[in-house]
């Protein structure tokens, strides 16, 4: 492995690139983030086509897809800085199946909820179009439904996967960010007490506030 900080290609402002980034600062890992900018199609050019940006580079390793990324970042620092967000660095099996199992209960009905709201109310506007309020209502009917299974769960654990922090609780930190910035926040989350308090929790950690801070230059 080389021995310079790893790089990150992509901007801050997107939530695939502030969850790596979130988990390269909770492991207190040196990386470089290395700009690509999406308007002036920078994305497009060959050597960022094959790297698949946003994408994640160690020496001679190569990755994508953010979760993956992030597992990597956590396995690959978490003994040395006493880290253990995805719980599988005492060979517990259970907890961390417990934290892979939430991690897709994010990605697989949290996100894409949350991700269809944030396209109507940001993405379609930017580029001129009116959004379609029957997607952002039936987006938040899923996202109440999938916030009523974390609020039973976070009735019995202060985190989704238990009594400590994981990448499990990390994961939401991007699209959450974006979306407490909408008017439907209050409505969303204003039901469930614990998912609020859990969200609070994440969101005062400083390496989320860090990173938030991140997103929003890159997005100003």
């Amino acid at each position: 492995m080389s021995s310079s900080p790893v790089k990150v290609f992509g901007s801050a402002a997107f939530t695939n690139v502030a969850r790596v980034l979130v988990c390269l600062e909770e492991v207190g890992a040196e990386y470089e983030l290395v700009d690509v900018d999406f308007h002036a199609k920078e994305h497009k050019g060959p050597d960022h086509l094959s790297r698949n940006v946003p994408a994640f580079q160690d020496g001679d390793l190569m990755l994508f897809e953010s979760r993956a990324i992030s597992r990597y970042v956590l396995r690959k620092y978490s003994t040395a800085g006493g880290v253990d967000l995805l719980r599988d660095g005492d060979g517990d099996l259970d907890a961390s199946a417990v934290v892979d199992a939430w991690l897709d209960a994010e990605a697989l009905r949290y996100e894409p909820a949350v991700h269809a709201v944030f396209v109507q109310h940001r993405v379609v506007p930017a580029l001129g179009g009116t959004p379609d309020e029957r997607v952002i209502g039936e987006s938040l009917e899923r996202l109440r439904e999938v916030l009523e299974v974390y609020e039973a769960r976070l009735a019995r654990h202060r985190y989704l996967a238990g009594d400590a922090v994981s990448l499990a609780d990390l994961s939401h930190f991007p699209y959450t960010h974006y979306l407490m910035e909408m008017p439907y926040a209050a409505a969303a989350f204003g039901p469930f007490p614990r998912v609020k308090a859990w969200w609070a929790d994440i969101a005062a950690r400083p390496t989320v506030q860090k990173v938030a801070a991140m997103m929003a230059e890159s997005s100003g």
